[in-house]
């Protein structure tokens, strides 16, 4: 029984571990400019994690101390957080399976649709009460700034792999046919009526096209690059669960099954 109390514990304390990269994947998620602006997956990933570190650490003393309550407590609670890590694996991979960036003529960065993205991620970004917190964010930060110190010339810029989140909010649509004069400042519109992002656009460095639906675009664009790296780690964080949960069940069955017989062998197998 000692034995098999120990080696439970020993899967708890592995449990613990793995609740490591869940925090961190939520942290990682929480320090990244667009999701500290849209404060949507962090907080949930993190939580998770802090769950399964505190049922992870009630079996492990539950295991080394033999206190079966604790132990069964954990089996329960870790099934319930197993499930609803699998949940957000999957509600992940169904927001971002949508959207990607479209090829502009003679440029080497994409252009963003908001269309193309899905419909639960649009409504996060198309009310203007929303936006608005999320544009006096992404406008406080130094993304587009950056761009200006790095690209003096059109040709260097043109050729440039931006972000999303700097191709949409930082210049004007290519199809606006807008003239270069640094990557935030550009004039005489060709093509104000090719799309209503046209008219949106502002020299202003506070403005520039933070009201635009490509701005919009290339933030849900951002979001699904960095949460498809989070829910890689998720996936296999959940894989690895599930196999030391069923060890840990296997090795709580075999405590539960080494007690029974020696309460028999004691002739007394009912207490």
């Amino acid at each position: 029984m000692a034995l098999s109390n120990n080696v439970i514990g020993a899967i708890n304390f592995v449990a613990m571990l793995l609740s490591i990269p869940v925090i961190g994947a939520g942290i990682w998620l929480a320090t990244e400019p667009d999701n500290s602006c849209v404060k949507l997956l962090q907080w949930p990933v993190i939580i998770i994690g802090v769950l399964i570190l505190v049922v992870a650490i009630g079996g492990f003393i539950g295991g080394f101390w033999r206190i079966p309550s604790l132990l069964i407590f954990y089996l329960i609670s870790m099934l319930i957080l197993i499930i609803l890590l699998a949940c957000l694996v999957v509600f992940i991979y169904m927001v971002t399976i949508k959207g990607s960036g479209h090829p502009a003529p003679s440029r080497a960065y994409l252009e963003y649709n908001l269309d193309d993205y899905s419909g639960w991620l649009r409504r996060r970004v198309q009310s203007s009460y929303k936006w608005d917190r999320i544009r006096g964010c992404l406008s406080s930060s130094s993304m587009c700034g950056e761009l200006n110190q790095s690209y003096r010339m059109a040709q260097d810029f043109f050729n440039a792999h931006i972000t999303p989140l700097q191709s949409g909010c930082c210049k004007p649509p290519t199809e606006c046919g807008y003239t270069f004069v640094n990557p935030t400042y550009w004039i005489s519109p060709i093509n104000t009526g090719a799309d209503t992002d046209c008219l949106q656009w502002s020299n202003e460095q506070t403005q520039l096209c933070y009201s635009c639906n490509s701005c919009k675009a290339g933030l849900l664009a951002n979001l699904e690059k960095e949460w498809r790296r989070a829910d890689i780690i998720l996936l296999i964080t959940f894989v690895a669960l599930i196999c030391v949960y069923l060890i840990g069940c296997c090795a709580f069955r075999n405590a539960k099954t080494e007690e029974l017989f020696r309460k028999y062998k004691q002739g007394n197998p009912y207490n």
